[in-house]
């Protein structure tokens, strides 16, 4: 199993939040001397400049403004709601800062000359006025229509000077406006009746010259004008046309119908139609002669004379009949001749009579048009001749005031400004804003391993102990340090965290040199000593070497020495105080034997001491530095990497690990070195309960396990024991 799978994931949830907010209190713990002198240098500099910055002393006037409104209602004006209006009082605000008013403030108090050498205003009335705008500040009484106008100055008298005459050239503007403006209406309103009176001229040239070219007869019934149109005439035409045509129809069907029957038929149908009188006796004389001889035909005999008497009385009675009918159809035929005639003339009449009704009907228009006009410019006149009385009237009555002056303004005793408590209270507020700001500015630019999770994040390795500040050689501190308990936790992290008994050939590497990688090195081949382990402890950085001056032994042979073939291994190996703890020094490096870590001496090396020792400890130089660091972390059978607490960067950390891995190192762990545990309490937990409480040697002394102890009699019965040279 990988060694980064041997610690756990973050716990999620409740816990990420709590850790996260001791997060925050960390950094403001860990930067608490930034915030402390940003908060007091923000706190001294408020308090120097209060103190420092000239007195500014304000004066207030307080005005009731309202809209111009007289003490009698106006002739049509209707009742107004005198409610507060906004809108109303702040167009008031900018006419109080407006150069209307500035400006006369500005020439009746000869605030340029006053000024200029105060403000080097170079005589500029402009300037003038942007400086007196700044020194105002206008403000509404809420829910009131009064306005307060504050003035600030260094001179208390000054100040109060000019809020009283702004007071009173804005009451004078106020009293002059209204005046002007109602002399110009009135003027206005004058120059439009002119106007308006030779408008109703010339609608009334309009309407005679229609009436004289249209020839409309106008006549006046009261108040009503009635043209003069004769309605009843066409009216009677018409029903006589429609008559006429209607009898006309009438006769003309008959004829047609009567036209087309036998003699025998017509001199039957005729009588019925025409009213004839000789027509209707003849008809009757007829019907009793034929009556008469039907009743004496049957006793006469065809040759009797009375028998032939009566027919011919018949015969004469029809010839004069039939002579009649056609008298009377005739008759009739003329009468339809006429009939039609008079339809005619009837007819071509009304056309006549409705062409002079249409043309008088448009007539009619234009002159209603024309005279519609001329009233609506009457209206006009009128209403404009309405208004120059009422508002002649208004003029005329006296009206109070729209500005009273409730407050005048006075000399002030304290001054506005400065405000030593207001201050110095957004001072303490603003020093700890910036403090705790810079604090964790500073803190997200820098990006150095500050915490465990940092470290497991960023390198996907468990972190195998945490090393507190100002750690030093056991062997100097003595085995009932408080600092010794991180190492103890160290030798057991290692020794669960290797999964092969046989590996015991441990190199410690570092990103960067000053990390602590030495003393890290040292302290754990001390506590593997102790345990009862045989130990041995390679300096194996050849070019800066440092373990000798801290063990008091010579470094005048050594690893350099052994592996270019001129010293044997007892020769070069140095025993130290604490029992089982052998130490190899680096040597000598001359120049040409650069690069002498990565020979076959170095991997024979290597084979026989593993096969020496229960564990050999390898102190490397810088991982990224030094190309003999990789050799050794390829090497060996494990790799612990230290990483300084705020040192590094994050990348360098990452860098180092990738490395490792990339010569074939085993990474077993992370050592985090020199923190501080009084100002970051978080790592308390690791290792503060340690510090203070009574450790026992004895027991740490003890063997780990079971494995271990097999490995120290195994090695302890083969290995002979190694005898220093010097």
């Amino acid at each position: 199993m990988d060694a980064a799978s041997n610690y756990s994931e973050p716990i999620s949830g409740t816990s990420d939040n709590r850790l996260h907010f001791l997060d925050y209190w960390r950094i403001i713990r860990m930067r608490k001397l930034i915030i402390f002198t940003v908060f007091v240098l923000v706190v001294a500099t408020t308090a120097a400049l209060t103190k420092w910055i000239e007195p500014t002393y304000m004066s207030s006037v307080r005005m009731d403004v309202q809209k111009d409104t007289g003490d009698i209602q106006g002739i049509g004006q209707q009742q107004t709601q005198m409610g507060y209006d906004p809108y109303f009082v702040m167009t008031q605000f900018e006419i109080l800062q407006s150069k209307d008013v500035l400006y006369k403030v500005i020439d009746d108090l000869n605030l340029t000359q006053r000024w200029n050498q105060k403000f080097r205003l170079g005589g500029s009335k402009f300037e003038t006025f942007q400086v007196l705008s700044k020194l105002i500040d206008p403000r509404n009484v809420r829910n009131t229509s009064i306005i307060e106008v504050s003035v600030y100055s260094k001179d208390k008298a000054e100040a109060a000077e000019i809020a009283n005459k702004i007071a009173e050239v804005y009451k004078t503007n106020r009293d002059e406006q209204r005046k002007r403006l109602v002399e110009e209406g009135i003027k206005t309103l004058k120059e439009k009746l002119i106007e308006h009176n030779a408008f109703v001229e010339i609608a009334k040239s309009n309407v005679t010259q229609v009436l004289k070219e249209k020839g409309i007869v106008v006549t006046f019934e009261g108040q009503n004008t009635v043209m003069s149109l004769d309605t009843d005439t066409m009216r009677v035409l018409d029903q006589e046309a429609i008559q006429l045509r209607t009898t006309l129809t009438q006769k003309q069907t008959r004829y047609d119908e009567l036209k087309k029957l036998t003699p025998d038929h017509l001199r039957n149908a005729i009588g019925v139609f025409v009213n004839d009188e000789l027509l209707s006796r003849g008809i009757e004389k007829l019907n009793v002669a034929k009556q008469d001889f039907i009743s004496k035909s049957k006793d006469l005999g065809p040759q009797n004379p009375e028998y032939l008497r009566m027919q011919a009385v018949i015969a004469e009675l029809s010839t004069q009949i039939d002579a009649r009918a056609t008298s009377v159809m005739l008759g009739l035929e003329a009468e339809l001749k006429a009939l039609k005639t008079t339809v005619e003339e009837r007819t071509q009449k009304l056309e006549s009579e409705k062409l002079k009704s249409r043309d008088l009907a448009e007539g009619k228009r234009i002159y209603s048009i024309a005279l519609q006009e001329l009233e609506r410019q009457q209206r006009l006149r009128e209403l404009v001749e309405n208004k120059i009385k009422v508002e002649e009237i208004d003029a005329a009555i006296k009206r109070s005031t729209a500005v009273r002056i409730i407050d005048i303004a006075e000399a002030a005793i304290k001054a506005a400004y400065p405000k030593m408590t207001l201050n110095i209270a957004l001072g303490v507020f603003v020093g700890l804003v910036l403090g705790v700001g810079l604090a964790f500015f500073i803190e997200y630019l820098d990006t150095s391993v500050k915490t465990i999770d940092d470290v497991e994040r960023a390198l996907q390795a468990p972190v195998l102990a945490v090393i507190p500040q100002n750690v030093g050689a056991l062997l100097d501190e003595g085995m009932d340090s408080p600092h010794a308990e991180a190492y103890r936790v160290l030798r057991t992290n290692v020794l669960f965290t290797r999964k092969d008994e046989t590996a015991n050939t441990i190199t410690v590497v570092s990103g960067g040199a000053g990390e602590g990688k030495s003393t890290t090195v040292l302290n754990l081949a001390t506590m593997f000593a102790q345990n009862g382990n045989r130990v041995l402890l390679v300096d194996s950085d050849l070019r800066r070497p440092s373990l000798h001056k801290r063990l008091n032994l010579s470094n005048s042979i050594g690893l350099t020495n052994y592996l270019l073939g001129t010293n044997k291994l007892e020769e070069v190996i140095q025993t130290t105080v604490q029992p089982k703890l052998d130490f190899l020094p680096s040597g000598r490096l001359p120049s040409s034997a650069l690069g002498i870590l990565n020979s076959p001496q170095m991997k024979d090396f290597m084979k026989e001491v593993k096969n020496r020792y229960d564990f050999v400890f390898f102190d490397a130089p810088p991982i990224m530095g030094v190309s003999d660091a990789t050799v050794l972390a390829s090497g060996a059978d494990l790799c612990l990497l230290v990483i300084q607490y705020r040192k590094y960067p994050q990348s360098l950390a990452i860098r180092s690990r990738q490395m490792v891995e990339k010569v074939g190192g085993r990474l077993i762990g992370v050592v985090l070195n020199n923190i501080n545990l009084a100002s970051d309490a978080s790592y308390y937990y690791y290792s503060g309960y340690n510090y203070h409480s009574n450790n026992n040697a004895d027991d740490d002394a003890k063997p780990t396990g079971k494995a271990d102890r097999r490995k120290q009699h195994t090695v302890a019965d083969i290995t002979p024991a190694i005898k220093p040279k010097y």
